[in-house]
């Protein structure tokens, strides 16, 4: 453990992956408790598949992926939003069109560009061990920028989250509200798959909020015990995966996936007694 502090005051990489992990787990905590309660981690999956195709041809046209992805990522959000609020249909089916398209697209353009297999696995699996300080600018501004929104809309979110129907009875402009948030689940996507990847970012967005869900009895308890959580388990997963030399970001998940088994034993134990 000396060696990884002694590591961490030494090498900027790992000062950039404490940073990112911490970030991450803020934003992740708050919107992950939206995506929990109101149950669409579906659609979450699909943005995030679908994320793969603004990567590749940010990587084809020479940019930076984080852009190539945040736009893909909020025109998906958007997209899903109005299928499901305009044209009444059910929004599996153009969340899977979009998800299978966004990774099509997504190879095609990795495959275009010199160099892309190193690329496609950095994106596909992750690492927070190769967040540069450019990177770290722009996921502290998606990190303000959200953490605004959810407190300039939190009672209006809160609203929709539990009962929609309610909320328009109340006067609530509940289609604007659901593609906001659905923006800003998109928003939480694209910093997170700098930390674990496109493949494992649902874990990381659902998994610390459903284990704080299990334990805590209101919305705000939910999402400062899902920050807490997500802290642990990033931090957790990087000193393992250093000590290991194992992949980070499935590390990462792994320790994840591990603590919700064990949490939902751990509440069934407690409930029984009481």
């Amino acid at each position: 453990m000396d060696n990884l502090f002694t590591s961490i005051a030494t090498y900027t990489f790992l000062q950039n992956a404490v940073i990112a992990a911490t970030l991450a787990s803020i934003v992740c905590g708050i919107t992950g408790t939206f995506v929990v309660v109101k149950k669409i981690t579906f659609i979450s999956g699909g943005i995030a598949h679908a994320v793969l195709g603004g990567v590749g041809i940010a990587f084809y046209l020479s940019m930076p992926p984080i852009i190539g992805a945040f736009v893909v990522a909020i025109l998906a959000a958007i997209t899903i939003g109005l299928v499901k609020l305009k044209a009444h249909q059910h929004e599996n089916t153009v969340i899977s069109a979009l998800w299978a398209m966004g990774m099509a697209i997504g190879v095609i353009f990795m495959y275009l560009t010199p160099g892309y297999s190193a690329d496609l696995l950095s994106y596909l699996f992750g690492n927070i061990l190769m967040v540069s300080s450019t990177n770290l600018f722009i996921l502290a501004g998606l990190n303000v920028f959200i953490i605004l929104i959810v407190i300039i809309f939190y009672r209006q979110f809160v609203a929709i989250t539990y009962d929609e129907e309610q909320a328009r009875l109340r006067g609530l402009p509940v289609d604007f509200l659901y593609i906001l948030l659905l923006c800003i689940i998109a928003l939480t996507i694209v910093v997170l798959i700098q930390i674990v990847g496109i493949i494992l970012v649902i874990a990381l967005l659902s998994l610390p909020a459903a284990i704080a869900g299990l334990f805590t009895r209101t919305l705000h308890g939910m999402i400062f015990s899902a920050i807490g959580l997500g802290l642990v388990f990033t931090l957790a997963g990087i000193a393992l995966s250093f000590s290991a030399n194992i992949p980070t970001g499935a590390t990462i998940i792994i320790i994840c996936g591990i603590a919700y088994l064990i949490a939902i034993n751990l509440s069934r134990v407690i409930r029984k007694k009481h």
